[in-house]
């Protein structure tokens, strides 16, 4: 497993990192232990970040880890967790207050069974007044890192124009990371595009969703995908093709993903530890570049063809 520097925070992630939200039954159903496990499976394996929010399963994935992490030693992970989305009885909610987000923190801490939180981030901040989220909801956060309760302070978002633009209206330094998702991977490497300003600001830079929340995978994906059907259609002949190579596409994406030094951390997520030993010996693997330039090829003019968020 090879480790990044993320941004001035001193914090060394693994390339490939763990999202516990599918431990909150996000996906499918998942038997507790069997998830319990995939985070042991994680963590002896040389990953050492793991990601959760509140609003993964309506608080059930950071129960699901926190009984995980009473296993393991302190010292062999790090922590990230998210204030601003929630949910409950399958319903959405935001609450990107000052007092609510310090609250919530609170809250996570007991249920993932640690007295400190390493990174804390504003979750989904496309959802928000980004105003609110750059005078009021930092400003808290920031408050907690200066007492000890959170060591850093980071932002999440799809749309990384929303990313730029809290950090261009907050202190230096506020925004010590950005956790962005499915615009680093075979059919959309955005991201890359603003490493440069990310790096300008000291910012660490996160990526998570390397199948494109199931774009890029054979079993295809989800009811619930907002992606075009164009997109859909030619990430679906891209894995036609990596399997008449013999090479999951899966594979293919998850090497890409955490090809880029420049990115601290990519986050897969998955409670099953066959799975997460797979992902893990993928990254440990040469990438075939002639397949990657292959199916970008395929891909075509859906390359860095998005959506809104949901």
């Amino acid at each position: 497993m090879k480790y990044n520097e993320c941004g001035k925070t001193g914090m060394k992630l693994s390339a490939l990192g763990f999202g516990a939200s599918s431990l909150g039954g996000v996906f499918h159903s998942v038997k507790e232990s069997e998830a319990i496990e995939a985070v042991f499976t994680a963590v002896e394996n040389g990953i050492n970040f793991i990601d959760v929010s509140p609003y993964y399963g309506y608080y059930k994935a950071e129960t699901v880890l926190g009984k995980a992490l009473k296993e393991l030693p302190r010292e062999s992970y790090i922590l990230s967790t998210k204030v601003g989305r929630y949910g409950e009885n399958g319903k959405n909610t935001w609450d990107y207050s000052g007092e609510r987000a310090q609250k919530s923190v609170y809250e996570s801490m007991e249920r993932l069974n640690v007295d400190q939180i390493d990174l804390i981030n504003v979750h989904d901040i496309e959802f928000a007044d980004l105003h609110q989220v750059a005078e009021e909801t930092l400003p808290a956060l920031v408050e907690l890192k200066e007492k000890g309760i959170v060591k850093h302070v980071g932002i999440t978002d799809l749309q990384i124009e929303n990313l730029k633009w809290v950090i261009d209206h907050t202190p230096e330094g506020t925004v010590e990371t950005i956790l962005n998702f499915c615009h680093y991977s075979l059919n959309d490497d955005k991201l890359g595009d603003y490493l440069d300003y990310f790096e300008s600001k000291g910012v660490g830079v996160i990526n998570a969703s390397p199948l494109s929340m199931g774009l890029l995978s054979q079993r295809g994906i989800p009811e619930w995908h907002p992606a075009p059907k164009k997109l859909v259609e030619a990430c679906k002949r891209a894995s036609d093709y990596c399997l008449q190579q013999g090479y999951p596409i899966e594979k293919l994406a998850v090497q890409f993903a955490v090809s880029n030094g420049r990115i601290a951390s990519t986050l897969f997520s998955s409670a099953n530890p066959a799975n997460v030993a797979k992902n893990i010996k993928y990254v440990e693997e040469p990438i075939d570049w002639d397949l990657v330039n292959k199916v970008k090829e395929i891909i075509g003019d859906q390359l860095r063809v998005t959506w809104t968020n949901t």
